[in-house]
């Protein structure tokens, strides 16, 4: 006796063609539709970050970052001496019919100053419509020729005084080579306050910060050249140095005691 066949719960019969080519498609537009979802999202992605780039692009023209120095370290390199030419002034005023002594002097020292460092041509510059400044003009030119300044060496012009009323001298100029540092003094790029934090963080040294100490030592130098080069050494004393050399010798202090007691001379001090 044959026994009965019993279907296989977990076992499910094949589907028909049909169906199977419906599932196939179903799957396929599934897979098409989530490709194109992540391909627009990716190009949504990457125009977002172009528009925040411009964004940031223009910002950036209204608003600089720095975060490193603007500006040298060094005073000296802040505010360098150089050396430049300079005009150097002397205004005589008319006072009676020819120079007084105070004027004489000022004069004689500005001739001995263009014949040490002035270059060029003396300019003299005489007021028009100026009571007296003809005979001035003429004890002027008088003095200089008689220091040895021939009248090729200076030129004679005119000009109009700004205000009426007020004394308009006659102006003598030279230019000479002085030093001097080479940008003006008392500028402050920097707010010294709490507005710019990044210059407060670098704790580094305000710009006119030895812009003082340059120009007065600028202006304390007797030679600008001496600041290129120095000066050729100057004859030994072979006295001086026999005398210094004997105290060492003897264990002396070679050293020289000025006494201020007026007693001796500079002639017997250290001898």
């Amino acid at each position: 006796m044959t026994s009965p066949v019993i279907a296989n719960p977990t076992i499910r019969p094949p589907a028909p063609p049909e169906a199977a080519r419906d599932a196939t498609s179903r799957n396929a537009g599934m897979t098409q539709r989530t490709r194109i979802f992540r391909t627009g999202y990716r190009g949504l992605g990457i125009g977002l970050a172009a528009l925040s780039a411009l964004a940031m692009a223009a910002c950036s023209q209204d608003r600089v970052v720095q975060t490193g120095s603007i500006y040298p370290y060094d005073y000296r390199d802040r505010h360098p001496i150089v050396l430049s030419d300079k005009p150097h002034h002397l205004d005589i005023f008319m006072r009676g019919s020819r120079l007084d002594d105070r004027q004489t002097e000022d004069l004689d020292s500005f001739v001995a100053k263009y014949r040490k460092e002035g270059k060029g041509r003396i300019s003299v510059q005489v007021p028009r419509s100026e009571a007296g400044a003809g005979r001035t003009l003429d004890s002027l030119r008088a003095r200089l020729r008689d220091a040895g300044i021939p009248a090729n060496a200076y030129s004679v012009s005119h000009y109009e005084p700004t205000q009426s009323g007020l004394a308009a001298p006659i102006r003598l100029s030279f230019r000479y080579m002085a030093a001097q540092v080479e940008g003006p003094c008392g500028l402050w790029p920097q707010d010294l306050g709490i507005s710019d934090p990044g210059f407060n963080m670098r704790n580094e040294p305000y710009w006119n910060h030895g812009c003082a100490t340059q120009s007065n030592v600028a202006a304390q130098i007797a030679d600008p050249v001496d600041l290129v080069r120095g000066r050729t050494p100057g004859a030994v004393d072979p006295v001086r140095r026999s005398a210094n050399i004997q105290n060492l010798r003897e264990g002396n202090d070679p050293s020289t005691n000025y006494r201020q007691d007026g007693r001796s001379g500079i002639s017997d001090v250290g001898n």
